[in-house]
């Protein structure tokens, strides 16, 4: 099979570890500095990734200035929100539903501001997708404990998702060439440019070197910030970012099931009946033979 067919599932299947990863990462450290160690890492890692494959790098100062902003706002802002979020108390759940209003944002936006237009199935199936994320997660907000999580946190939990919903369009817009690894690399700068001085300002940088946080640190890098990431940007390059961004909305039932596995928690029939609605409307967005409405 080819890359343009399995990249998507794989996208979401890596994507989706990053809740699990959330946390995990609660344990071991603080979220905005494991975030901070992980950029650094990441960021070496490509750095070296591009001088082995000899990749190339932007020669025009506008071109790295693009990669940075992009960089801040689709990591920096986006993971510092969720994370910080999730850390002072907003359950994994609702977390998920917000990030899953940026299918959604991405289509109102996109026509505003890269004249991307999607036709009636396709925006059938964004509506479809963001359905199937409620019936899936939205009944677990309301258990036990809901009315103890902080509003604030929740404010900022919706920042990230406003955040990555530009980034992917800032993305789109002025990074549609150049060399995705290079683009990636300089990325992870400009996502230490946001997290580092919030760490530093809100944290104690507390981590608990040892195994748990190696492993974590690992999969968060190579299977995430660089699997993940370069997938996305591939995806990004090969289709309309609305498409792309409909793939989200996998990320909520699928994060649900792992947490099945990892955590015990309870996997409920509302949860299976969202997740093949998710399934139906991500189908219909991404369907290559629907032409975008004029």
């Amino acid at each position: 099979m080819s890359l343009d067919r399995l990249a998507p599932s794989i996208f979401v299947l890596l994507w989706s570890t990053g809740w699990v990863v959330a946390k995990f990462g609660a344990i071991v450290s603080e979220p905005l500095t494991f975030l901070s160690i992980r950029y650094v890492t990441a960021a070496v890692l490509f750095a070296v990734l591009c001088r082995v494959s000899g990749a190339v790098w932007p020669r025009d100062m506008r071109t790295v200035l693009h990669a940075v902003v992009s960089g801040a706002f689709l990591h920096g802002i986006y993971l510092g929100a969720v994370w910080w979020a999730i850390g002072q108390g907003v359950p994994a759940a609702l977390s998920s539903i917000i990030a899953a209003l940026q299918p959604l944002m991405t289509a109102l936006a996109a026509p505003f501001f890269i004249g991307e237009r999607l036709g009636k199935t396709q925006k059938l199936g964004l509506c479809l997708g963001f359905l199937g994320v409620l019936i899936a997660v939205l009944p677990k907000f309301f258990g036990h404990g809901a009315a103890e999580i902080p509003a604030f946190a929740i404010v900022v939990n919706m920042l990230g998702m406003a955040a990555v919903t530009y980034g992917t369009i800032y993305q789109k817009q002025y990074l549609h060439t150049g060399d995705i690894r290079t683009i990636a690399t300089l990325q992870y700068v400009g996502a230490l440019v946001v997290t580092v001085p919030f760490a530093l300002a809100l944290e104690n940088l507390h981590v608990d070197f040892g195994f748990a946080f190696v492993a974590l640190l690992a999969w968060s890098v190579l299977g995430i910030s660089v699997g993940a990431i370069l997938l996305l940007l591939y995806l990004l390059r090969r289709g309309q970012v609305s498409r792309a961004a409909s793939l989200i909305y996998l990320v909520p039932p699928i994060a649900a099931l792992q947490a099945a596995v990892v955590f015990g928690e309870e996997l409920t029939v509302p949860m299976i009946l969202g997740t093949a609605i998710v399934v139906v409307g991500v189908y219909l967005t991404n369907r290559k033979d629907v032409a975008p409405a004029e």
